[in-house]
């Protein structure tokens, strides 16, 4: 077999091992699908009344829940992105990395696995919250392509932001530090565009919502699921999702090869 293909072998051994971890030990998976639900919940039935009324104009086409479900979707990649810090600084600390290196096993493999896993897990909390969402009066009026097209924006984010979190997790010294090291990431979208329009906020919070990456990502996807304007949001948003994958990539193998050499 061919370097590749041992590579490829090893990645599905190491993204099976981290299935079965998280079905075992299904806590990170019940933080990451729980949070956005009660996020949504919350704001949809505590605040909604008062903030949907604030909204003017083409920008809620409906009732609240349609303006913040889109938000609370994105919010749930973002919080996804935790479970690979956790799960790779688990693996350092208790020193089974160490232990793979060992082995006659593709180095590649081990982030890759991890990577994967997450990418599952993550779509499957975005699936929970886009149900939840329906249930309460989430009304999307995207077509099929739309949805594919929303779909694969958020698989390229949660892409991104997995590798991203990856990094993290090589360079936190505990278990601790690598469940902290993302949150902000998590909580980044509630300074876009998520709740509420940029438009409503202070000028210099304004500037800082309007061009971080999530407030473009999240008025594309609002607007394939909800047929708002999109305008250059969607090659932004791609632009951002190439940019955070790039720099999560070198960061987590530059990480992980400084430990093997260690």
């Amino acid at each position: 077999m061919s370097a590749l293909t041992y590579a490829a072998r090893d990645s599905v051994t190491m993204f099976r091992r981290n299935m079965k971890r998280a079905v075992r030990y299904p806590s990170v998976a019940v933080v990451i699908v729980m949070m956005p639900v009660i996020f949504l919940l919350l704001f949809n039935y505590a605040f909604g009344g008062a903030l949907g009324a604030g909204i003017q104009g083409p920008q809620l086409k409906g009732d609240y829940i349609d303006y913040i479900a889109p938000g609370i979707i994105l919010m749930t990649v973002a919080t996804g992105s935790i479970g690979a810090a956790l799960g790779i600084c688990m693996d350092k600390t208790e020193g089974i990395v160490n232990r793979f290196r060992t082995m006659a096993i593709s180095r590649a493999s081990f982030l890759t696995g991890h990577v994967l896993s997450n990418l599952v897990l993550t779509a499957f909390g975005t699936a929970v919250v886009t149900a939840v969402a329906l249930a309460i009066g989430f009304r999307p009026e995207a077509t099929a392509l739309e949805w594919l097209a929303a779909a694969g924006l958020m698989a390229f984010l949660a892409l991104a932001l997995t590798w991203l979190s990856a990094g993290m997790g090589l360079v936190a010294k505990t278990v601790e530090s690598a469940s902290n090291m993302p949150m902000p990431i998590t909580f980044l979208p509630f300074l876009g565009s998520a709740i509420v329009p940029t438009d409503t906020m202070p000028s210099w919070m304004r500037w800082f919502a309007d061009h971080q990456p999530f407030t473009p990502i999240n008025e594309t996807l609002r607007g394939l699921l909800m047929g708002t304007e999109i305008g250059n949001s969607g090659l932004i948003s791609l632009a951002w999702c190439a940019g955070l994958a790039l720099l999560g990539y070198v960061w987590a193998k530059a990480a992980f090869k400084r430990g093997v050499r260690n």
